[in-house]
């Protein structure tokens, strides 16, 4: 997953937390060694080789992952778009170079979900050069199989946390919820606030993690698929929800979308913590979860 990861669980016995620590651990590597677009022998790689010849048969739950990714598609209004991860060949974060006007117009028309033919048991990427990527939804999908399968195996209080994708099983033995602390976007080791959870999952998007600057402007790896230019409005935005795909993906759109975040939070009915332009906080919290 190219991140820290780590589990955080109550036991009965030390063979009862190996047992279960070992299998929710190969249930990540299985979704890794299965999505990565790192990996020749994945289905994405070859999904993406096929671009604009043959349509490549699926099977149950990738089938399933791209029906999420094309409801995510139709509810951020075209914004959350697995095939724009194409955009990366130009965008090069290390470097801090910003790509000329020329080569995002070229890779636009690279771009779009409504170009790619999917009917539930086969998917066609219709041009050559197009890519679909999972990596808006894989590793927050990987933490949600990850506690399924510890709760599979007994545990029931415990958290995963997969690069800061944070799935809660529960609270701990006593009752007290776990304290999940979210990094200020713009001091780094400097905890913006805590949300403390006993239930449900937390993630967090924006745009200091892969970025660089040019005088007062934050060039950062969240980018508009329909522009091809970073997002610039919220600084981070942080999602509450039952799921972590949910949450993963319900973040990444707030970003995305900039001052239409908020109505589009509120109608998912998640909780969120977000932060804007100008560094200030705007929290909404649901029954049963606080930030102080």
């Amino acid at each position: 997953m190219a991140c820290e990861n780590e589990l955080q669980f109550y036991a009965d016995n030390d063979q009862m937390a190996q047992c279960a620590a070992g299998k929710a651990i190969a249930e990540v590597k299985r979704i890794e060694t299965s999505y990565s677009r790192y990996r020749d022998d994945s289905i994405i790689s070859r999904i993406n080789r096929e671009a604009g010849r043959s349509a490549v048969a699926l099977d149950h739950e990738t089938a399933a992952l791209l029906r999420f990714a094309d409801t995510c598609y139709r509810a951020s209004g075209g914004l959350f778009d697995i095939t724009s991860g194409v955009l990366r060949r130009i965008w090069d974060f290390r470097s801090g170079v910003v790509p000329s006007a020329q080569a995002i117009a070229a890779t636009l028309p690279l771009i779009g979900w409504d170009k790619v033919e999917f009917d539930g048991k086969h998917i066609r990427l219709t041009q050559a050069g197009m890519e679909i990527d999972f990596g808006g939804i894989g590793k927050e999908y990987a933490a949600d199989l990850a506690a399924q399968v510890l709760r599979a195996n007994g545990i029931r209080s415990g958290l995963v946390n997969l690069g800061g994708d944070i799935c809660i099983l529960g609270p701990q033995p006593d009752g007290t919820p776990w304290a999940v602390h979210i990094i200020h976007p713009r001091r780094p080791g400097t905890l913006l606030t805590t949300v403390h959870l006993t239930q449900g999952a937390l993630t967090t998007s924006g745009d200091y993690l892969r970025y660089f600057d040019i005088g007062n402007t934050r060039y950062c790896h969240i980018l508009n698929p329909k522009t091809g230019w970073p997002v610039q409005h919220w600084q981070s935005a942080s999602v509450i929800a039952p799921q972590c795909s949910a949450a993963g993906s319900a973040s990444t759109i707030a970003m995305l979308l900039g001052n239409a975040a908020v109505p589009f939070l509120d109608q998912q009915k998640t909780g969120y913590l977000l932060v804007d332009p100008q560094g200030r906080l705007h929290r909404k919290m649901r029954q049963g979860l606080t930030a102080p």
